[in-house]
């Protein structure tokens, strides 16, 4: 946890003090210098072998076709680079910088300027920790992929906005990132020929994107001058930054544990809300609402728009090939022989230990374990109706943070909202896709479920699996740390692991006294009154009808993500935000007064100096100014009024598409049997009553 705030930290400056380093005007570029290396070699048992088929995969969409006109963007070159640098942070580089290219960089003709980022490696095991064989050896790979990643969205959001940019990362690449990274500031020449970085006391990679988009260039870092200035404002990272004693901190966990303190919230053998798992009836994916307004169940304009909404914007974009084109490496259902590699697998801790750092290692921001339940699948599939069987033991889920910060200075529902979601989505693929080839390949039948196809409802198992309660959002479940502010992903497999338990730090009572959610809600979807209960579960039952009309056909914003912003829990990560989590748990009598202050100190509001991205909207392949404008919305108290008139639908299995229907039928929502529904839903209390359990 962070010392000190960064609410007054512009974002496209980065998590480290890059402002603080000597810079000069120009270096010399010696030939041959080498990107950081591993420390030891892959053994077999590593997930080595599992990623080069991602790396191949990525490397395809390096390059593309431009879009046919630009985007009304600044002319100014500092204001371009700044958003570019933002727009690497919030893929999670380290350090990025700008410069121009010369005849010899050997860039594509036409390119001029160069974007060049450092990807830092991801924190190892220590010696005889669980994961440590799986990977050890691993990290140049690792890091070379997560490079191209950014390199190709990178890349791809500036094709969309009209200009010619190319990708380059790893191995293969054909020009001298090491030279570009002298030049941009963002690396130096150190002992035997290695790049150093400042502050990087892991190793690091780089990528680049070379483009014809002008941009302002940063100078290099002057070769005399320390690389990490030790003062005590830099050490404790007292303008926001990450302090020096970052990766000292971590190391003191073992990697399996992550790097927030789950093991200290309090566990139960059952969730905090009831499950009467015997009344959970399974559903086909064609119930789902995105996937009916797909099909046309809810009308003309949400189909028309249901494909469009997450993708109407050219940072979106520039990541929809990468989601779209893992999708067919997520994996199978069949059994498998163990094989033998990975190790002794014996141990069912161990190995939920070792699925853990592995998880943590590529990038996961929670994992958690269940048991992959029959009632979390779905029962069909909605192209050909066919019925879905359980098919593996376990559940490993795990949760990506969509990033504080961008969030602070965001609506919730503007034009930066839904890359926020692509962003975790696209990395939860893709971390779940490894993790399910590495299980695979050691003879577990394995397959990842993420956004763009998923054979399990997610929220059952993110609760089951102990990272997180049901909050007042409804449909979201809402973790301590960082409160409902996540994306999920799954991968489910046959590896025998010991299960995490549910969890309960006292939300049920938050949420109760907190109304906040429902009154800044856009389309008034998220309840005000009490809990009822919905196909087996205890829930805050949103109308989930209102709500995806709402995101799919949002014309001032690219889908929504309001009431992740506004929750209390949606707090940073610092010494001061766990204290208020701790106060929260441990005093739940103070809920309502949290609640309240919550509010007084305008959290929820937009904070412009987080602002970084261009507001877009792609319409027929090209970049413009938004057609009806931008959601600009900051705190409303005035609409507690709402509560009076709520009127919300739901619809249970029997509403829902009958299983075996595919998005080739309509099947338009009975809104009315709905509203009738919900208001003769069963209370948690009634149904515990019926079934002889304690109140």
């Amino acid at each position: 946890m962070r010392l000190h705030s960064h609410r007054d930290r512009p974002f496209h400056l980065g998590p480290l003090a890059l402002e603080a380093l000597a810079r000069t005007e120009a270096v010399a570029e010696p030939p041959d210098l080498m990107q950081p290396g591993d420390r030891a070699l892959a053994a077999n048992d590593s997930i080595a072998a599992v990623l080069p088929e991602y790396a191949q995969l990525f490397r395809r969409f390096l390059a593309g076709p431009v879009a046919p006109a630009r985007a009304p963007i600044p002319d100014d070159a500092k204001l371009r680079a700044d958003n570019l640098k933002a727009s690497a942070y919030f893929l999670d580089a380290i350090i990025a910088g700008c410069c121009p290219l010369v005849p010899a960089d050997g860039a594509p003709d036409g390119h001029s300027h160069a974007l060049v980022f450092a990807v830092e490696f991801g924190r190892e095991p220590a010696a005889g920790e669980p994961g440590e064989a799986w990977i050890a050896g691993t990290n140049v790979a690792r890091t070379d992929l997560r490079a191209t990643e950014l390199a190709v969205i990178l890349s791809g959001y500036l094709r969309w906005m009209g200009f010619a940019a190319s990708g380059h990362a790893g191995t293969e690449s054909d020009i001298d990132l090491a030279a570009l990274a002298l030049r941009a500031g963002v690396a130096r020449a150190g002992a035997e020929g290695q790049l150093e970085a400042p502050y990087l006391t892991r190793g690091f990679r780089l990528g680049v994107v070379t483009t014809e988009y002008a941009l302002a260039p940063d100078r290099p870092l002057d070769p005399t001058a320390p690389l990490t200035p030790d003062t005590d404002d830099i050490r404790d990272g007292l303008a926001g930054t990450r302090p020096l004693w970052w990766d000292a901190q971590q190391a003191q966990r073992p990697l399996h544990m992550g790097r927030y303190p789950m093991e200290k919230i309090p566990r139960t053998d059952a969730p905090s809300t009831l499950v009467l798992e015997d009344e959970i009836r399974r559903v086909p994916k064609r119930g789902d609402f995105f996937k009916r307004a797909q099909a046309g169940d809810l009308g003309e304009k949400a189909k028309r728009e249901r494909m469009r909404f997450p993708m109407k914007h050219p940072y979106a974009l520039g990541m929809q090939p990468l989601i779209q084109h893992m999708v067919p490496l997520q994996g199978g259902r069949e059994p498998l022989v163990p094989t033998g590699l990975g190790g002794d697998l014996s141990d069912p801790l161990r190995n939920a230990q070792s699925i853990k750092a592995l998880g943590y290692y590529l990038g996961a921001d929670f994992v958690g374990i269940c048991r992959a339940l029959p009632w979390m699948y779905y029962s069909h599939d909605e192209v050909e109706g066919k019925p879905i069987a359980a098919y593996h033991a376990y559940a490993v889920v795990m949760l990506l943070d969509q990033g504080f910060e961008t969030m602070e200075g965001a609506s919730g529902d503007d034009w930066i909202s839904a890359s926020q979601s692509m962003r975790a989505y696209l990395r939860g693929a893709e971390i779940a896709g490894l993790m399910a080839a590495h299980c695979r390949r050691m003879g577990y039948s394995a397959r990842a479920h993420s956004n763009a196809h998923s054979e399990v409802i997610h929220n059952p198992a993110i609760l089951m699996a102990g990272l997180g309660e049901v909050s007042r959002i409804g449909d979201t479940i809402l973790n301590p740390f960082i409160g409902p502010r996540s994306k999920s992903v799954v991968f489910t497999t046959d590896l025998p692991m010991q299960v995490d338990l549910p969890i309960d730090f006292g939300l049920q009572n938050f949420c109760e006294s907190c109304r906040k959610c429902a009154r800044e809600c856009p389309c008034n979807a998220i309840p005000f009154g009490p809990k009822v209960m919905f196909n087996g579960y205890e829930i805050w039952k949103a109308d989930v009808e209102k709500c995806t009309k709402y995101r799919v056909t949002n014309m001032k914003g690219s889908a929504c993500g309001r009431c992740m912003k506004m929750c209390p829990w949606n707090r940073e990560d610092t010494v001061a935000a766990e204290a208020w989590m701790w106060r929260a748990i441990d005093n739940p009598q103070e809920a309502r007064a949290l609640a309240e202050a919550d509010d007084a100190e305008g959290n929820g509001a937009r904070n412009p100096v987080k602002r970084w991205w261009f507001d877009l909207e792609v319409v027929d392949g090209i970049a413009i100014h938004p057609v009806a404008g931008i959601n600009e919305r900051d705190l409303d108290f005035e609409r507690m009024r709402l509560a009076e008139k709520q009127k919300l639908a739901m619809f249970p299995p029997e509403l829902q598409p009958a299983p075996g229907t595919t998005l080739a039928t309509v099947v338009p929502a009975d809104r009315e049997a709905g509203l009738k529904r919900y208001a003769a839903a069963e209370a948690p209390a009634a149904a515990r009553a019926r079934r002889g359990l304690p109140p």
